[in-house]
């Protein structure tokens, strides 16, 4: 019976912990207030903006990073699942890690509205998403991707376009 409502406490205290957060995410960023945050250990984090639309949500273990001078804007009524990553910033591949000073890349990320994303996808800077676009799961998104266009693999790639007649 302890170990019961010791689990309950525990429980209770992580729906308390991520509400706080996430109240911080809403702060400090531009997030439509009928956005969903689904899940634990979702983190929105850099000086950048991130402005969300009405009526998406997010998936728990996935990450938005906004670095500074850039943005991740998500339209309306978007799907987003578990474990994203959407960065604006991140290492260029093709360089000597060893070095002290590593070359980035840099870019915002535009994801229009109606847009559905898988779990275990990976969104890097520069991307733009075109409006009620699909992404499979465990793509990673390295150019851009045209409104209606289902994609998916590594690096994504378009599989077929919506028939949206």
């Amino acid at each position: 019976m302890i170990k019961l409502l010791l689990g309950l406490l525990f429980i209770k205290f992580e729906i308390f912990k991520n509400q706080c957060i996430y109240s911080l995410f809403i702060k400090k960023y531009k997030i439509n207030n009928t956005f969903r945050f689904n899940g634990s250990n979702i983190l929105f984090y850099g000086e950048g903006d991130i402005e969300i639309g009405h009526n998406s949500y997010i998936g728990e273990l996935s990450t938005i990073q906004a670095v500074k001078g850039f943005k991740v804007k998500i339209g309306s009524n978007c799907q987003i699942s578990h474990n994203v990553r959407i960065y604006t910033e991140t290492d260029i591949s093709n360089q000597d890690f060893s070095l002290d000073v590593r070359l980035t890349k840099k870019g915002n990320v535009i994801i229009g509205s109606y847009v559905w994303i898988g779990a275990n996808v990976l969104i890097v800077p520069g991307v733009v998403v075109g409006d009620n676009s699909i992404i499979g799961a465990n793509s990673v998104v390295t150019k851009n991707i045209e409104e209606n266009a289902i994609v998916g693999g590594v690096p994504a790639r378009v599989l077929t376009k919506k028939n949206t007649q």
